[in-house]
Formats: C-alpha cells, structure tokens, sequence
C-alpha cells in the first residue's frame, strides 16, 4: 500500500513539496528541521524590531533635520555616548543571534549511533542508493517520471520510478558522493542539504518523526538536465519497512 504514488500519504495534510506561490516552509519531519523553523521565527523578532527602529530614526532624521526646520546646520564631529551605543547593541544582538545558531549547526553535525545506513551517490542525471547493512546489500537507482508516465495525482517534475523508503523513529546515518560532478540532495520538508561531491565522502544523519512522502530535487547546476533529477523519500512504519527490505532482497 505504501508504495502507490495514490495513496493517502500525498493528501495535502501536511506541506511536503512546494505548492504554488508558496512562501512559508514545509511542514517539519524531523528534530533538526523543527529547529531551522524555530530558528527563523526567533531570527524575525530581531528582524522586525530592527527594520522598525532604524526606519523611525530615518523617517525623523528625514523629517526633523531638513533645510527647511534647520536652515542653518549643525556642526559637531562626534558623540561618545551614542557611539557606545551603536557598538555595543548590535554585539549584543548578534551574540543572542550565535548561541542558539551554534548548537543548531552543531546538532545537524552530530551522527549518533546509527540503526540504519542509508548510501546515496549522484549521477548525470539520477540518483543510485544502496542499504548495505544487512546480509544482502539492496542498491537500485532513481530516476524521474517522465510527464507522459505520471499517474493520477502524481507531481510533475518531483516523481521518481524507485523510492527511497526509510524508517520513522530511527536514526539513520546518510552518507553521500558523486560519480561525476557536484550535485545536492536536498529535501526542505526533512531540513537536508548536503553536497555530493566526486571523491569525497559527506555524512549526515536523519530521525523521521512521522510517516508521509518528502519530496526534494538537486540543489546545485550539475549541467544540461539538472532540474530533472528529483528525490523522493518515503517513511513508513518499522514492520512496513522490513516488508519492504525483503521485497527488494527477492527482486
């Protein structure tokens, strides 16, 4: 039932791909997406109260100082006072701003005790992944549907022909290269993007906190078709998950 493009886990109950003119975030899957979100929010209260305080002092300094109100201008080289001020406030801000900036970046470094080690290498231009922690290694690639292949409710430019099908409530370690060039696996709802670059090997890691179907696409100019690599990633419970490990096994 999981692997139906139909199926209920593509109903809009949760904002899992873009929609159009969308500009809010996808609905968080996991901890460190959760905190990006919180991140931005508390970054706009610094934001707005900053953008409204230097527009008031423009809009009077516009205002009040003019030629009209003050034919004659005023001369003075320096205020020590305020200078103190103008100094220290922004340091205090941007300190309030890097501590909680640190641990999130932190936190996404962090690769704990993996159960699950999911491998993903970048091609031109298509994905290959491969489940090698278990006594046969199931490995398959990715590649988009064309639009002519879409079936009813399918997403333009976002389905692919094999899923990536992962646990919820486990702590999966992904590791990430390419076979040619630079690309990104990038998926907003699950608050990844990590660069897959040729010869070199990337980690991060990932806890899915509820079922659903996440879609991303490459993140970096790769060449000719590089907006036709899309990345779908599936969570299901842990028994759907075996069930489905053993399929593939079979195949």
């Amino acid at each position: 039932m999981f692997l139906n493009n139909n199926t209920f886990y593509n109903l809009p109950l949760f904002s899992d791909f873009s929609e159009p003119w969308q500009i809010s975030f996808q609905d968080p899957a996991t901890p460190v997406m959760e905190g990006i979100i919180n991140f931005h929010h508390d970054l706009m209260f610094f934001l707005i109260i900053i953008v409204t305080s230097v527009s008031w002092i423009v809009i009077r300094c516009v205002c009040i100082f003019n030629e009209i109100n003050n034919p004659v201008p005023m001369k003075f080289v320096h205020g020590t006072f305020i200078e103190i001020i103008w100094t220290l406030t922004p340091t205090i801000i941007l300190l309030a701003i890097s501590l909680p900036s640190f641990a999130l970046l932190y936190s996404m470094d962090e690769v704990i005790d993996p159960s699950l080690t999911l491998k993903v290498i970048g091609h031109q231009w298509y994905w290959s992944y491969e489940y090698s922690d278990n006594l046969k290694t199931v490995d398959f690639d990715s590649y988009m549907v064309p639009e002519s292949d879409l079936e009813k409710g399918g997403l333009r430019l976002l389905e692919v022909d094999n899923r990536v099908v992962l646990p919820v409530n486990m702590h999966i370690r992904i590791l990430i290269t390419s076979s040619d060039v630079l690309h990104c696996w990038a998926i907003p709802s699950l608050g990844i993007k990590l660069d897959a670059c040729p010869g070199r090997l990337n980690q991060t890691s990932i806890f899915l906190k509820r079922v659903g179907t996440f879609y991303g696409q490459c993140s970096e100019i790769c060449g000719e078709n590089h907006g036709f690599m899309p990345i779908v990633v599936e969570s299901v419970s842990s028994d759907d998950f075996i069930v489905w490990l053993e399929n593939k096994e079979n195949e």
